[in-house]
């Protein structure tokens, strides 16, 4: 049975790659887009706009060309049909049935495997553990470690607490850092493999060990929604619902006083995972939020609702308002400081922020999250970089005290690109896969990785799992839970609902007319809202830049936009340019104003945001 369901599934997923080869050769799309994307880097629109009609014009003749083949085909076959009988359809469908399922064979495995692969139970024993060291040069020939716990079973795994034999001069620390060597002995995968000290808060010294050994691989499966999804609203002074280890425990975060680093290769979850702490951040009133995205992508486009600072991109005018942005906050530390020094110390004992003080002196929480960090700092200028990677050290350094969170994020945390001087003074780091542990040191610290934070050992499959390094000695393999980005942005909407019921609603986003109009429950047309959003911050934008900063977004929808296309879109939403040339940095090019788009919008949706009112009851006067 089971050949047999391979085989259907073989022909089904082979009749689809016949569709889908047959569909793209008709389209031609596959074969032009190259060259239209080229085009339109290299900003030249006549050039767009005759590979778009080249394109039309040979689908148009491979449309007649498969119109044709069909109608003889047909005819063949009914004709054979005549003549031969069943017997010519049942010689046509086998033939049909074998090209699909050569078609949708297996590509990277073998059609019949070599036998079925049964599972290896690990039936782990204390003579097995002390193999495995002895073998690691961790525990001497006539040495045998103590176990504090025999081996146990305990969820999907087995658990052991033991001793190092003293006198080998070996520490639980060196045992985490040859986890590989220990898991390849023990005949499992190192991510199978979990080790902790045992500190001396918890009985223990730094011989003690807590090994744990799971069945298989603990961190495959289907992610666990964020609680953050279905919660009214939270405080960020308590602890934040953030992943699961390997034994489906919970991991909470406190966020005050603390900041935080997320790194690794694209498309691994590391934004996944960033948006998890902002997203209990948007669900606190009380929390004012500043945000600068430096890929200018969609990530963080639900933000607009709330941001009281929102920079997209790393363009010129972006990195401009980057700075002012980190101006403005250095600025608003020294000011908090000053009030907190004022304080009595029967207010203020500890010279830090309190949630007494934030909401009696009007001094909320700030988050500041930065993704794609390397962005902002590669644009700039050697001084002007040191300058600024200055402040970001200043606000991750003195600035938590205050009530700032940093939280920030980057692909390549190289010493160019995000230099030390700021990843070192960051107290919490989070790593998905690395290539290698040079990398991951990188993200998690120096010398992370030989003290068992390795993110290298992820596999293309750990998707939203990650290294997380929360002090100095302290680490954990994290499943993230899962926020995606309709979810995140359903909790953006509602947090600005909380913002206008309590007053707190300010800067960027309260002027933000397309988030005011979707929260007023008008629908904005898409390109419209996204363009609004790729021109946050400017008032105005020649059509080049804009058309770049589209298709950066959402390649898939504005890959093949022309000017003109953009206009005609614009068009049919309502905006009506003012005038079809703009002056940006002394140049005068076609663009857009930003008056001119916003005046599409509604003139109802685009009033101040204002709380809910009392109900009136009787015998009010």
């Amino acid at each position: 049975p089971a050949y047999g369901l391979a085989l259907s599934w073989w022909t089904l997923r082979g009749t689809a790659r016949a569709i889908a080869a047959g569909v793209g050769w008709v389209s031609v799309r596959h074969e032009y887009r190259p060259l239209i994307t080229a085009a339109r880097e290299a900003k030249r629109w006549d050039l767009v706009r005759d590979l778009i009609t080249e394109r039309r014009a040979l689908a148009r003749v491979r449309i007649k060309t498969t119109a044709w083949l069909t109608v003889s085909g047909g005819s063949a076959g009914a004709a054979g049909f005549l003549t031969l009988g069943p017997v010519f359809g049942w010689w046509v469908t086998t033939g049909a049935g074998l090209g699909a399922l050569w078609l949708g064979r297996p590509r990277t495995a073998p059609v019949l495997p070599p036998g079925p692969v049964l599972p290896v139970a690990l039936e782990l024993s204390a003579d097995m553990l002390t193999d495995a060291l002895r073998a690691a040069g961790l525990v001497k020939t006539d040495a045998t470690p103590q176990l504090v716990t025999p081996p146990l079973r305990d969820g999907n795994g087995w658990a052991v607490t033991l001793d190092l034999p003293r006198g080998g001069g070996k520490t639980a620390a060196d045992v985490i850092a040859k986890r590989d060597t220990v898991a390849a002995e023990l005949g499992v995968d190192e991510i199978q493999v979990i080790m902790t000290r045992v500190r001396a808060a918890a009985g223990g010294h730094a011989g003690r060990l807590a090994v744990w050994v799971a069945d298989d691989d603990p961190y495959l499966g289907a992610p666990n929604l964020s609680p953050l999804a279905n919660v009214e609203q939270f405080s960020v002074w308590e602890p934040i619902p953030f992943g699961q280890d390997a034994r489906g425990r919970r991991i909470l975060l406190g966020l005050m006083w603390q900041s935080m680093f997320f790194g690794g290769l694209p498309r691994r979850g590391k934004t996944f995972a960033q948006r998890l702490p902002s997203a209990a951040g948007v669900l606190d009133a009380y929390v004012r939020h500043y945000v600068a995205d430096g890929k200018g992508g969609a990530d963080w486009r639900p933000m607009r609702a709330v941001a009281h600072r929102l920079v997209i991109g790393a363009e010129d005018e972006a990195v401009a308002r980057f700075l002012a942005m980190l101006d403005e906050l250095i600025t608003e530390m020294g000011r908090r400081f000053a009030v907190l020094g004022t304080l009595p110390i029967s207010v203020c004992p500890e010279g830090k922020l309190t949630p007494e003080i934030s909401r009696r002196y009007d001094l909320p929480v700030i988050f500041i999250t930065i993704d794609e960090l390397q962005e902002y700092l590669s644009a700039m200028p050697g001084p002007l970089k040191e300058e600024t990677v200055e402040k970001l050290a200043r606000l991750a350094r003195r600035a938590p005290a205050a009530g700032f969170i940093l939280n920030a994020a980057s692909q390549r945390p190289d010493a160019d690109s995000v230099p030390a001087k700021l990843r070192e003074i960051i107290t919490y780091r989070y790593c998905t896969q690395v290539v290698d542990r040079i990398s991951s040191d990188m993200v998690l610290g120096k010398g992370k990785a030989a003290q068992g934070a390795d993110a290298s050992i992820l596999s293309e499959d750990h998707k939203g799992v990650g290294v997380l390094v929360t002090g100095p000695g302290s680490f954990e393999i994290v499943r993230c839970d899962y926020m995606d980005l309709p979810t995140f942005a359903t909790v953006c909407t509602h947090g600005r609902a909380l913002r206008v019921a309590a007053g707190t609603l300010s800067g960027d986003a309260a002027t933000d007319a397309v988030a005011a109009a979707e929260a007023a429950g008008i629908q904005i047309p898409t390109v419209l809202a996204d363009v609004l959003y790729a021109m946050h911050g400017v008032e105005r934008m020649h059509t080049s830049t804009l058309l770049a900063r589209l298709t950066n977004m959402d390649e898939d929808t504005y890959g093949e936009f022309t000017p003109e296309r953009l206009a005609e879109e614009l068009e049919r939403t309502g905006v009506q340019r003012s005038g079809r040339q703009v002056k940006v940095e002394g140049v005068n090019l076609a663009g857009y104003r930003r008056a001119d788009l916003e005046a599409a919008i509604p003139a109802g949706a685009t009033l101040p945001p204002q709380p809910p009112s009392e109900p009136v009851t009787e015998g009010d006067g």
